[in-house]
């Protein structure tokens, strides 16, 4: 009582004096429209095999006695370079994004596995020809069929025909070949970068992308970039992708792909998520506020984001309906969350989340205090939510109702329930933390996601936590973990209609100019 004494007064001295507050809460829906929380399922873990790692990176340093196949090594030390993606669309493989380190000089053979590159992974435990669980699809490819790729290689994601992929701000395509298949070799993939324009006239380089979200129409892409002025922002953007053989404009002149009828995802004339009138202040929950775009429904007609908090110190995931503009939140944990990926049935999510930590507690366990703090603290509550390269997030599944404080439900651990003992290496060890994204099979069965282990300095030295050495092949700090949900019936894959390109509620990105990189 005490603390909301205090609060209200502070959000009257914000205001003002004689100043009123009130709230417009997110529209709610009929009880009877949401079931009762579902009971936990059984799950099955298992880790997909990975290249060989190394600790050496010296040209060479991968021998035919560390892996006789000779097609490469991965460092033990990854870094976080590394990043599990999507399953392709026939369900037994996944994208991954792999440094290769040790490859012998050119002209060796063995000299492409090199440097950032995309592998697919098996998840069945069957081989490729080349006698592997994983196959690179990216390594050797002839620089002529990569003109003007960026260097990026983040989030791969599969698109339905199984002959395309995007990781990072490129687009690999094997033309009429699967990219499981012998005849998809170098020579036949081409990669192409997206272009964004950010000139009235088309003329220079695109505009910088990140954090880019294939819809699951795979004709749209959702993305983010920043705003450079007096101080460091962001939008969100969602536009359609065209094919552009023979560009006459813009940069690089070579076959790409370029986002046109591109939306931001923000409008200055939308209710705010706190506005004052007057004497009186307002809290409108659900207000439009995307803040980085995190992805879509499973059957496409929403936008998923990290968006403003409705309770203070509570970042949580939102989702706006891409034509009615309706916003429901589907998270309310007080823990941190900004991973997510929804089931291609739309039945369900998958989440990262410090859920279960207590990571957060200290600052969002108090709960329905008013965001009114967060107007100058979001970075900072957010920002505690990792200890340098450590996150502390872990795998956990939601319906497609999200959590409910009525009823005490906020999902179930993949991995659990609970953890392991520190240490013990098992797919429940507590040292071994769930990183972005968790991606879904094509039947809704399965969930693959990976964890980093907890390395020095979150560990060891001056820090109280002890570390605990990697029990991975050749002590990786990095992992792959297929969950299979047993009890599940396998769901037709059905694809997602084309939404339409226009968004009443964003505004049309056009006839104005940004800063480049920006």
């Amino acid at each position: 009582m005490l603390a909301m004494q205090l609060l209200t007064a502070f959000i009257i001295f914000l205001a003002g004096p004689g100043s009123r507050v009130t709230a417009a809460a997110i529209e709610p829906r009929s009880a009877n429209s949401i079931p009762p929380p579902p009971k936990p399922e059984p799950v099955h873990l298992k880790r997909l095999l990975l290249p060989p790692g190394i600790s050496d990176d010296a040209p060479g340093a991968c021998t035919t006695k560390i892996n006789p196949r000779r097609t490469g090594c991965m460092p033990v030390k990854s870094l976080r370079a590394f990043q599990s993606g999507e399953f392709l669309p026939d369900g037994k493989h996944v994208l991954a994004l792999v440094p290769y380190i040790g490859a012998p000089s050119a002209p060796d053979p063995a000299s492409v596995y090199n440097s950032s590159q995309i592998i697919i992974v098996k998840t069945d435990g069957s081989k490729f020809s080349n006698g592997d669980e994983w196959k690179c699809i990216t390594c050797g490819v002839p620089a002529e069929n990569a003109v003007g790729q960026t260097p990026t290689y983040d989030y791969p994601q599969a698109f339905d025909d199984g002959k395309r992929i995007l990781f990072g701000s490129n687009i690999a395509d094997c033309g009429d070949h699967l990219l499981t298949s012998d005849k998809c070799t170098p020579d036949q993939l081409h990669i192409y970068p997206i272009h964004w324009d950010v000139s009235a006239d088309g003329s220079g380089a695109g505009g910088s992308i990140r954090e880019l979200r294939l819809h699951p129409d795979n004709v749209h892409l959702g993305f983010s970039s920043f705003t450079i002025g007096a101080t460091l922002g962001q939008f969100a953007y969602f536009g359609r992708l065209k094919f552009n053989p023979k560009p006459t404009t813009g940069l690089p002149l070579a076959p790409r792909y370029d986002l046109i009828r591109v939306y931001r995802l923000y409008r200055t004339d939308l209710p705010a998520p706190v506005a004052v009138q007057g004497p009186q202040l307002t809290l409108n929950t659900s207000a439009i506020s995307v803040g980085e775009l995190r992805g879509f429904s499973g059957r496409g007609d929403e936008a998923v984001y990290v968006g403003n908090p409705v309770e203070s110190c509570n970042l949580d995931i939102f989702a706006v309906g891409l034509q009615s503009g309706r916003v429901r939140r589907i998270t309310s944990d007080p823990g941190y969350v900004d991973p997510i990926e929804a089931s291609p049935d739309g039945k369900w999510w998958a989440i990262m989340d410090t859920r279960g930590t207590d990571r957060q507690t200290f600052l969002a366990g108090m709960r329905n205090v008013p965001p009114l703090i967060d107007l100058v603290t979001t970075t900072v509550s957010s920002s505690i939510r990792n200890n340098g390269q450590r996150r502390f997030f872990s795998p956990w599944l939601l319906d497609m109702y999200g959590d409910r404080q009525s009823d005490n439900y906020y999902g179930q651990k993949i991995n659990g329930p609970g953890s392991s003992k520190s240490g013990s290496g098992d797919l429940r060890d507590p040292e071994w933390n769930g990183q972005a994204d968790p991606q879904w099979s094509p039947d809704s069965t399965q969930v693959v996601y990976w964890e980093a282990h907890v390395e020095a300095p979150a560990c060891g030295g001056i820090n109280p936590l002890p570390c605990y050495p990697s029990k991975e092949p050749d002590g990786k700090d990095i992992r792959i973990v297929l969950a299979t949900f047993t009890a599940r019936k396998p769901t037709k894959y059905t694809p997602v209609d084309i939404v339409p390109d226009d968004i009443p509620w964003a505004k049309l990105y056009a006839g104005f100019k940004i800063p480049i990189g920006t």
